[in-house]
């Protein structure tokens, strides 16, 4: 019988394993940058070398970007599931927002779901602080900006998919932030102009699935997250029909 040789890892691997590990749950975000290497071989209880080699790995990987003299970053690439040309095509494409919706219904019902199943304290720290921002431009009515409510608005679900402790959904919904925070904002002009109730209707619906969410009511979170894109497609697609409408009616016009 013959036997292979057991094969000692190596201490690096181990340092690999546990930055993947912090990238792949969300600890270390795209771009981000790492603590100085003498630090962090400190907070792993690592020589330098060692670690040196495991930063190596992971640029060799394409996860990490060593700039020289500038220290080591998480690579942005990984953030970003669409380029920016991709974004724009999507953005000045009805069918395409249409279609976003569509996904995020899927999507963020999942997160919510999950994130009222597997929150944390911390997580539910920074869910409050991005439900209050979000409360905050709501009440700053005649003072806030489409493209600030739609940054706070794409950043509450950001933290709910973070709180959903599901690393796919999460960098799915990290990789979609640009786009999900264009839809918004196209979302909330449209809306806005449709209807009257539309603000009072949005606060509403995000309370209540913010209160869902920190009381672990897992079934009503996916509920009132998906009646709120639900409610959201459909405040579009009247906006939309009723632009058709005048469009037919002016072109009669101009006969």
């Amino acid at each position: 019988m013959v036997f292979d040789q057991v094969r000692q890892r190596r201490l690096s691997d181990d340092i690999v394993d546990r930055l993947e590990g912090m990238i792949l749950e969300g600890t270390l975000t795209s771009g981000q940058r790492l603590p100085a290497e003498r630090a962090l071989a400190e907070q792993f209880g690592v020589s330098r070398p060692s670690l040196r080699e495991a930063i190596q790995k992971l640029v060799a990987k394409g996860l990490l970007v060593s700039r020289q003299g500038g220290g080591n970053f998480v690579a942005e690439s990984l953030g970003s599931t669409f380029s920016d040309p991709l974004l724009q095509l999507l953005e000045h494409s009805a069918e395409a927002q249409r279609d976003l919706l569509e996904f995020r219904h899927t999507l963020e019902a999942s997160c919510a779901y999950y994130a009222a199943q597997r929150a944390t304290d911390p997580d539910r720290a920074r869910l409050k602080a991005a439900f209050d921002a979000l409360q905050d431009c709501y009440t700053r009515v005649d003072e806030v900006t489409r493209a600030e409510e739609g940054a706070a608005d794409a950043r509450f679900h950001l933290a709910i998919a973070e709180a959903s402790h599901n690393a796919v959904l999460l960098h799915t919904i990290r990789g979609l932030f640009d786009l999900l925070k264009r839809n918004v904002v196209t979302n909330i002009g449209g809306m806005y102009q449709q209807r009257t109730e539309t603000r009072d209707m949005l606060i509403s619906q995000h309370r209540e699935l913010y209160l869902a969410i920190v009381e672990g009511r897992a079934e009503d979170a996916r509920e009132v997250s998906s009646r709120h894109i639900l409610y959201v497609q459909e405040v579009l697609e009247e906006a939309h029909e009723e632009a058709q409408r005048v469009a037919r009616a002016e072109r009669r016009s101009g006969r």
